[in-house]
């Protein structure tokens, strides 16, 4: 069985260590874990593994969020993978820092990536891991807030934070959504 593991972010160095970039910190992190490689390719980073009898590819497309979908839609059909298999990992303001929310589907909740990868592949009706990030900005400046680094209190956090995010993406791989939303939604 095949899934296709996607963090979404921003290529750059400007974007590198921002909240908008958290899909491809997880990302990151599960690689370093799984001692394996991005390598660069059509549409984005890839790194592939195995899990048990599973494969994953990763991908941390390189066409910026507001266009994900097209990195999205280009694995999925070249690996051949399922939309149930499909997992995205994003940056959320509406959930407080370092809140992780993993849903099976849901709609785009105004993220410019979701509501691409949604519009180009047809359906809401893939799995989301939510990583939350806060909203502590002033009005009119989402942003800035977005594109800014994590605060000094939220950097001491962070790591364990994303540790416990690959944590939920190897259940999800292994366990299946709904063991992983219950095992880990409650935390």
């Amino acid at each position: 069985m095949k899934y296709l593991i996607v963090g979404l972010g921003n290529v750059g160095p400007d974007y590198e260590n921002t909240r908008h970039n958290v899909g491809f910190m997880v990302l990151d992190a599960f690689a370093k874990a799984s001692n394996i490689v991005f390598q660069d390719k059509r549409y984005g980073f890839v790194a592939e593994t195995r899990l048990k009898n599973k494969s994953l590819v990763l991908l941390k497309p390189s066409t910026f969020m507001n266009l994900s979908g097209n990195a999205v839609r280009y694995w999925l059909q070249k690996e051949k993978i399922e939309d149930e298999n499909l997992l995205v990992v994003v940056d959320d303001l509406a959930l407080p820092f370092g809140t992780l929310r993993l849903k099976s589907k849901g709609s785009d909740a105004g993220h410019n990536g979701l509501k691409h990868i949604q519009q180009t592949i047809g359906t809401q009706q893939y799995a989301r891991l939510r990583f939350g990030i806060g909203n502590d900005f002033a009005r009119g400046a989402q942003v800035d807030y977005v594109l800014d680094e994590f605060s000094d209190e939220e950097k001491e956090v962070l790591p364990e934070r994303l540790k416990t995010a690959v944590d939920i993406v190897r259940s999800f791989c292994l366990a299946g959504v709904d063991v992983t939303m219950n095992q880990y939604n409650n935390r």
